[in-house]
């Protein structure tokens, strides 16, 4: 094969592979976009706040390091719904429940019909559950969106990257002498010389 056949279908597939990692760069900021946009619609019609830095709500040892940062602010993202439901939610539910999950209280509750405490504890607990399961999922899918963010980067880079080669190849291209091969040519004289030459060459004798 010449050398600027081969040189023309290497640069040329560098510029589709760009062309695929563009697309899929926009198919990730698309992606991010609009997990990101859903899950903020989502959030800030909730109308969730956080306790005002400072007050006696944070002030919890458990609660503290990981809200105080959002004092007063509106949940509106999927970190703040993780932080919230992690750090907040998930702390009271223990102290409501004695440590004992929705599915323990509700056991009790079952065994004991006409255990009113007991019975508020579950509705209190299958609330709580409710609520920090759904702000978990929207962590979730909000983190899919960031990963996917992430990935649409790497692939713009990655497509700068093969662009810039396949410029510098098409440069190369026009450079190349036409005539060239990439692989010696085996019909050549100079390699049938080669080759008798090789076949006059006696064998070494062993002792």
């Amino acid at each position: 094969m010449r050398r600027k056949t081969f040189d023309a279908l290497l640069t040329t597939g560098g510029l589709v592979l760009a062309a695929v990692l563009i697309v899929a760069g926009v198919l990730g900021m698309w992606a991010h976009n609009f997990v990101d946009n859903q899950v903020r619609t989502q959030l800030v019609q909730q109308q969730i706040y956080f306790p005002a830095a400072g007050s006696a709500a944070l002030a919890d040892p458990a609660i503290k390091p990981y809200l105080t940062k959002y004092g007063g602010q509106q949940m509106t993202n999927g970190a703040q719904a993780e932080a919230y439901a992690d750090h907040f939610i998930a702390v009271h539910l223990k102290a409501i429940g004695g440590g004992k999950t929705y599915a323990q209280l509700s056991t009790l509750a079952q065994a004991d019909p006409n255990n009113t405490k007991l019975a508020g504890q579950v509705a209190t607990m299958f609330k709580g559950e409710t609520l920090r399961g759904l702000l978990l999922n929207g962590y979730a899918f909000w983190k899919m969106g960031q990963i996917a963010s992430y990935a649409a980067i790497a692939s713009f880079i990655g497509a700068g990257i093969l662009l810039l080669l396949a410029a510098l190849g098409f440069v190369h291209l026009r450079r190349t002498d036409p005539a060239l091969e990439v692989l010696p040519n085996l019909s050549s004289p100079a390699s049938a010389e080669l080759s008798k030459l090789g076949a006059r060459t006696p064998a070494p004798v062993e002792p």
